[in-house]
């Protein structure tokens, strides 16, 4: 019926989201959802190329980076993506995730992302560790690193007031997101919030 995989896919999923009524967010993920399954690149793979011509404008297409774990990410690498996708990509970050070898947790702060990758994304979500309490640190190091993003995008005429409601105290300047500072803000609050939970009664 379909000439290719990629109309295949952008077909059904235009089908979909209309018969849905276009709802406001409406994600695709893409069978190449990551730099190491395109060929030979996100900006000529023919599949990708497909879903970017044929995919409605108001669906979204999800993102991993370079692989389907990406240690780090560009604007460069968004910019290309955003190019063969004709729209800015939702990463799908999975940093944390360890489904794929629970013996492992991952701890430490979000990082690996370089600065003012905000206009280059729809939108980000984070695949955690399969252990909740695990995701204390990667989920609030995240806040602090999108605190960091909106401040720098600001407008400096709003500024003031925009990143005032974003930002306590203790949070980050204006766009100088700093991993270890993350940290170790994150552990203040993780061991204030495990102090006040030993104190309920019956733990």
């Amino acid at each position: 019926v379909f000439p290719s995989l990629a109309q295949a896919h952008a077909s059904v999923a235009n089908e979909v989201y209309q018969e849905l009524g276009e709802p406001s967010v409406f994600l695709f993920c893409p069978t190449e959802y990551c730099s190491s399954l395109c060929s030979p690149s996100p900006s000529q793979s023919c599949y990708l190329q497909t879903i970017g011509q044929e995919l409605l404008p108001g669906i979204s297409v999800i993102w991993t980076g370079p692989k389907v774990v990406s240690q780090e990410l560009s604007a460069a690498l968004l910019e290309e993506v955003e190019g063969v996708l004709r729209r800015r990509p939702v990463i799908w970050d999975n940093l944390y995730a360890n489904d794929y070898d629970c013996r492992r947790v991952f701890l430490g702060p979000y990082m690996g992302r370089a600065p003012g990758l905000m206009p280059r994304l729809h939108g980000l979500l984070l695949n955690p560790n399969c252990e909740l309490q695990a995701n204390f640190i990667p989920i609030h190091t995240l806040g602090t690193w999108f605190q960091s993003e909106m401040g720098s995008c600001a407008n400096p005429d709003h500024a003031g007031m925009e990143t005032a409601a974003l930002r306590d105290s203790r949070g980050p300047q204006e766009g100088s997101y700093s991993p270890q500072e993350a940290l170790e803000l994150a552990l203040c609050d993780w061991v204030a919030e495990i102090n006040r939970q030993a104190l309920e009664p019956g733990r």
